[in-house]
């Protein structure tokens, strides 16, 4: 019954795509996001619905009277830098044949980020394309927090199979990413119905991050609830709601999650940190042997022989940034950095020129969230391979989106006063 009702939304959708390409950049992220044929258990598990919904796409696009040209923005060039630099570490990668095959699976990804960026331009789109990645990632939240509430938390929550989210570590992140986004659109909703349903989902996103057992996510959930905390505007009552509920949710966690969470002062003596360290010590070795870096799928023993401290603990690099220096080398990493550091500015643009104009109060909000999901993001992906996980790339698209919708008020706002 799911495969048969995904392959319905899917085929019922493309008549849209075709008419509105954001409509298929919408569809894309909630494939590529929620993964929902991952929740059937026939034919719609392996039925190659991104790849229909990227062509039509692509095909909207091009017959399409709408801008067809990447917004001018130093996160765009930024972005288009280095996925020219991967293709270029790709050239001398040390597996060429393994790299080739990743290089195709993130160029599709960095290519429908590029796409939404093209289209993604009216406030209508963002705050559509905000719901969709709430939808995508909440039902997992909604359906882990659940499932940890139940069982006491004596059990690890997982997200969908074969995917970026996959693991236990993986779907704890991308709800930390989501959180802030559900806070964006409860202040956003009208409806006090909603309002409330975001609250629940909100809650329950945090319990299923929390049943995840990541450490990891403890450090990300606590610079993303401190940096929320930092940018709301009542700050005595987030502070009153944060020391309620966050000391009741850890006390509800069983004993072995909280000696797990222990664990991370003594990292020494876990063998799972220890690997980490030592795929980051490699991953520094050949960036500083090797210019262009390993290109990807460089987790081998061979690699580990020459560069790691202990060539027998053979790990994935578990860090996005020592992913990117050992893949693509210290420039890649340096991209990937100035990535993250115009997105950030970008944001804190659009809240300064948002302030004491109720009605762009809606673009400083998100700004905000967004900066609370990045900050999160930043803090988690110390310790995931998580480089090419979309979520980010479709965040830094909607602050490009914001921009020049802010820029496209200030302008309006000064023609105005001359008048």
């Amino acid at each position: 019954m799911r495969d048969i009702l995904v392959t319905l939304i899917v085929f019922a959708s493309l008549p849209l795509i075709i008419k509105h390409p954001v409509n298929g950049v919408l569809m894309w992220i909630w494939i590529s996001v929620m993964n929902p044929h991952t929740q059937g258990w026939g034919f719609a598990t392996t039925f190659p619905f991104a790849q229909i919904i990227a062509v039509i796409t692509l095909f909207s696009l091009a017959t399409s009277r709408a801008p067809k040209t990447l917004p001018a923005s130093g996160i765009t060039f930024t972005l288009l830098a280095m996925v020219l630099w991967m293709n270029v570490t790709t050239l001398f990668a040390i597996f060429p044949a393994a790299s080739q095959v990743q290089l195709g699976k993130v160029m599709k990804i960095m290519l429908m980020s590029l796409v939404t960026m093209v289209v993604i331009r009216r406030r209508q789109d963002v705050h559509r394309m905000i719901w969709v990645l709430v939808i995508s990632l909440g039902y997992y939240g909604v359906k882990g927090g659940i499932f940890t509430v139940r069982e006491g938390g004596n059990f690890r929550v997982w997200g969908p199979i074969g995917t970026f989210i996959g693991g236990n570590n993986e779907i704890a992140l991308a709800l930390i990413v989501a959180i802030p986004l559900m806070r964006y659109l409860q202040l956003s909703a009208g409806n006090r119905w909603v309002r409330r349903g975001l609250t629940a989902t909100m809650l329950l996103s945090g319990m299923a991050a929390l049943g995840s057992y990541s450490r990891g996510a403890l450090l990300a959930i606590a610079a993303m609830l401190v940096l929320m905390w930092l940018k709301s505007q009542q700050k005595l009552l987030g502070a009153f709601i944060m020391l309620l509920l966050a000391p009741l949710a850890l006390l509800y966690m069983p004993e072995r999650w909280t000696e797990r969470m222990d664990s991370i002062s003594d990292y020494q003596a876990d063998s799972s940190a220890m690997g980490r360290i030592n795929a980051w010590h490699m991953a520094y070795n050949l960036a500083k042997d090797r210019f262009f870096g390993g290109g990807f799928e460089i987790a081998e023993p061979s690699v580990f022989y020459l560069y790691a401290p202990d060539p027998g603990a053979v790990h994935a690099a578990h860090s996005i940034y020592f992913q990117a220096l050992g893949e693509h080398g210290f420039v890649g990493l340096a991209l990937y950095l100035l990535l993250g550091v115009l997105t950030w500015r970008s944001a804190s643009w659009i809240v300064r020129n948002s302030l004491g104009d109720a009605e762009w109060l809606w673009a400083s909000n998100l700004a905000k969230m967004i900066q609370s999901s990045l900050i999160g993001f930043a803090v988690g992906g110390a310790f995931l391979s998580l480089l090419y996980f979309d979520v980010p790339y479709y965040l830094m698209a909607a602050i490009v989106a914001l921009r020049a919708l802010t820029e496209q008020r200030l302008a309006a706002r000064k023609l105005e006063m001359k008048r």
